[in-house]
């Protein structure tokens, strides 16, 4: 703990700590210098002044490396010539070789390394008349390439434990991201179900229950009839919401949901209650009918409900065609009333259209709408038979 502690306030403070290894080497050369064969003795001062005098770049190693080398080296190759006794040659470009080796590039590293081994050794075989490739003047050779080598081996694992940071924050931030895209996804399908499931529910308990009102006093059999239809929608609308509800609690649309997801066989009942609310709906089918995708199914269908539900309750229409055509390849749908231009019954938010194309997109099909030359208004729907995504 104490060590830790140490490094972090190191890190702080750049020029105590770039200056600690000269403290160091300072008393140990005062040391080295005071020690003989006889004992202890009064230190050589010129000994020590060169190793100190070599240390003093030291404390700039960290923002100059380059020059500090030099500098180092200048001194301590003066100190070996004038001084030839000295223990700790060439301590302090040792250091100086380390740190630039760990700050520079391999190449700057190496090549310096290299140039101040040779002039290392060269000096001291010639001061102290020893062979150039034996002895201790090979061994000042080793020690510059060692001190090299080491700042080398540090630089490359401090640049792979940095790039392992780097991927683990950017498989982080990938995660996070992931997340809220899922969350996001998940509000716009939650969203999605709740309007098609209220807006075509009240849609038509409006509808029925203007008809009811209508009919009240002048044909209370027929408002009665609307007024079960109307309990009818309720019940179903509190059904489709409490199931809706429910993918909140759940991951996916578990095939053990408490509420079947609507498939095109359920078009008959969708059309029925369209039908009570006031609009004539007929449904054609064409092609061979065979099983489909759930999420193929329930996108048709929620694409037949909002069409439905938007000319009840936006075209002023009388009357609406449903086709279903099952190709090859794609299933194709098409809602087509006969409403007048321009015949709103009221504003729309555009919610009901986005969602149909939102639907179509996720299951790799595409939704066109628009009003017809003719009159009315059609919206056509192309799902693939087997779709590209799995969820509606």
């Amino acid at each position: 703990m104490q060590v830790t502690v140490m490094r972090r306030w190191l890190a702080r403070h750049d020029r105590i700590r770039d200056a600690f290894p000269a403290v160091v080497l300072t008393v140990v050369a005062v040391a080295a210098a005071a020690a003989g064969k006889s004992g202890w003795h009064e230190p050589r001062a010129a000994a020590v002044a060169w190793t100190a005098l070599s240390c003093v770049p030291l404390v700039f190693r960290s923002r100059w490396p380059l020059p500090v080398v030099v500098l180092t080296l200048a001194v301590d190759l003066t100190g070996m010539a004038l001084v030839p006794d000295r223990v700790l040659t060439p301590a302090a470009s040792l250091v100086a070789l380390y740190t630039l080796a760990t700050r520079s590039s391999r190449r700057t590293a190496w090549i310096t390394g290299v140039t101040a081994s040779v002039a290392i050794t060269g000096v001291y075989a010639a001061t102290h008349h020893e062979p150039l490739l034996v002895g201790t003047s090979l061994l000042r050779f080793d020690f510059a390439i060692a001190a090299t080598a080491l700042g080398d081996a540090v630089r490359s694992r401090r640049r792979h434990l940095a790039r392992v940071e780097a991927r683990a924050e950017s498989a982080e931030r990938t995660r996070e991201e992931e997340a809220r895209l899922r969350v996001t996804e998940e509000r716009v399908r939650i969203a999605r179900e709740l309007h098609d499931v209220v807006a075509h529910h009240i849609t038509l308990v409006n509808a029925q229950a203007g008809v009811a009102h209508h009919l009240m006093r002048t044909d209370p059999d027929q408002a009665y009839e609307a007024l079960a239809h109307i309990k009818d929608n309720s019940r179903a609308a509190l059904d489709e919401l409490r199931a809706t509800v429910g993918l909140l609690r759940q991951s996916d649309d578990a095939p053990d949901s408490r509420a079947p997801i609507p498939r095109l066989a359920d078009l008959d009942a969708l059309v029925s209650g369209i039908r009570s609310g006031g609009l004539s709906v007929s449904v054609s089918r064409t092609g061979v009918p065979r099983p489909l995708a759930p999420s193929t199914e329930l996108t048709a269908y929620r694409i037949v409900q909002e069409a439905l539900t938007n000319t009840h309750k936006h075209a002023s229409a009388a009357r609406a065609e449903v086709a279903i055509d099952y190709g090859a390849t794609v299933l194709r749908v098409t809602v087509t009333d006969d409403g007048p231009p321009h015949a709103a019954k009221g504003p729309g938010t555009g919610h009901g259209l986005i969602g149909m194309r939102e639907r179509a997109t996720a299951v790799g099909g595409t939704v066109k709408a628009g009003p017809r030359p003719e009159g009315g208004f059609q919206v056509v729907a192309e799902l693939p038979l087997s779709p590209t995504h799995s969820s509606a």
